[in-house]
């Protein structure tokens, strides 16, 4: 069998990328790598496939089609890869491979549950494309993202945890006091238990001209596309713990960083308030208000607002970082488990949702406090009352 010619565009700090890597290397798919910070053409080639955007990972494939931002399951798709479980049955499905997730799998696997976690895209979750962790207990100078994630991974498949990547969970079926999960390929998988802990995405502003520039020029993760704009002026919209935090990152491309806060104060802790008012290439501005992103093909002006005065004036940088909160992954379940108005997923004191047997965990759930160490206690407790349930429902097994 002839080894497929792919070739990845790229750059070493980019997340997308090196989930896309890792995904062809488990996959044993051989690939060349073009780091286009270091190659002109390479860099030229990429603009030239997205209509001028700067766009990466971009993949290109030996038939000539191309795959942009894929994710794991696109890139599976392409590769004739159909990524399934090992069995049907599990006493325990785990949706999402996030902080939570992957606690709450490494509890019940320990004890002996047999335990299968289904991720849509990258092991870690939000905190795996985090450039820098520096309140996780244990590591005193700060840990990457990626690097807890990828410690966390190994510690959960050494108990025998599978994890099954590039698949997104379409539906939960509740049959009795068992549980049908199905995925996006059309597979189905049986279990007695489920957590949902599918974490958040980051919240859009919603204003004109956003949706066309995102990836030019407007963007969601500072670490993968903030060194593209070296030397440049940049602006986060959001001045809570992320904005404030992303802000600080870029400053190490920027020639300036100008942060929007909608409030009449920051939002971020004290340490980094204080961090970011005395860091000389960084401005805040309060009570301002993103009004409209413009620009042809690639971000060029933004319109903001002063809500004390009223005054509409415009702002010329190079990018546009939005880091005003995140909104749960919970489509999929709407019409399962109850939801509050802010669509996270509502829980019992138990972590037990409004269906006997499905539990939530992390981000996603109502009330979370949207930590990492946050996130690793909820997973602890929600296997603790997991654990409990299977006792109940399935009889004494050893649990």
């Amino acid at each position: 069998m002839m080894e497929p010619k792919v070739t990845v565009y790229g750059a070493p700090w980019c997340p997308d990328c090196r989930q896309s890597k890792q995904f062809l290397g488990e996959q044993r798919v051989m690939y060349n790598w073009v780091d286009i910070d270091q190659d002109e053409k390479g860099r030229e080639y990429v603009q030239q496939v997205n209509d001028g955007k700067q766009i990466i990972p971009t993949i290109v494939f030996e038939d000539g089609s191309i795959l942009v931002e894929p994710t794991n399951a696109e890139l599976a798709g392409k590769l004739g890869i159909s990524p399934r479980a090992e069995r049907q049955y599990y006493d325990l499905i785990v949706i999402g491979a996030g902080p939570a997730g992957l606690t709450a799998a490494l509890y019940t696997a320990r004890e002996g549950i047999d335990t299968l976690v289904i991720e849509r895209s990258g092991v870690g979750g939000q905190a795996g494309i985090t450039e820098r962790i520096d309140n996780y207990p244990g590591f005193p100078d700060g840990v990457a993202g990626g690097e807890l994630a990828d410690k966390i991974r190994d510690q959960v498949e050494r108990f025998g945890v599978e994890i099954l990547p590039a698949q997104a969970v379409t539906a939960i079926v509740p049959m009795g006091q068992y549980k049908l999960v199905r995925t996006e390929s059309g597979d189905e998988y049986c279990a007695a238990s489920v957590l949902l802990a599918p974490g958040a995405r980051y919240r859009r502003l919603g204003v004109p001209g956003e949706e066309d520039l995102i990836g030019a020029g407007v963007h969601f993760c500072a670490t993968c596309d903030g060194p593209f704009y070296k030397g440049r002026e940049m602006v986060v919209v959001g001045g809570g713990n992320s904005g404030i935090e992303e802000g600080l990152f870029l400053t190490k491309f920027a020639s300036k960083v100008t942060v929007l806060e909608i409030g009449d104060k920051l939002r971020a802790s004290q340490i980094l308030q204080e961090k970011a008012a005395g860091h000389p290439n960084m401005e805040v501005l309060l009570q301002t208000t993103v009004e409209e992103f413009k620009g042809d093909g690639h971000l060029e002006t933004i319109v903001v607002r002063d809500l004390k005065s009223g005054e509409r004036r415009e702002l010329h940088p190079a990018a546009a970082f939005i880091f005003i909160g995140l909104d749960p992954n919970t489509g999929f379940v709407e019409d399962t488990v109850d939801l509050d108005k802010w669509k996270s997923i509502k829980t019992n004191a138990s972590m037990e949702t409004s269906v006997e047997g499905i539990f939530a965990a992390g981000d996603a759930r109502s009330g979370s406090t949207k930590q990492i160490t946050g996130a690793t206690g909820e997973g602890t407790t929600a296997a603790l009352m997991i654990r409990q349930h299977l006792e109940k429902t399935q009889g004494s097994r050893g649990y």
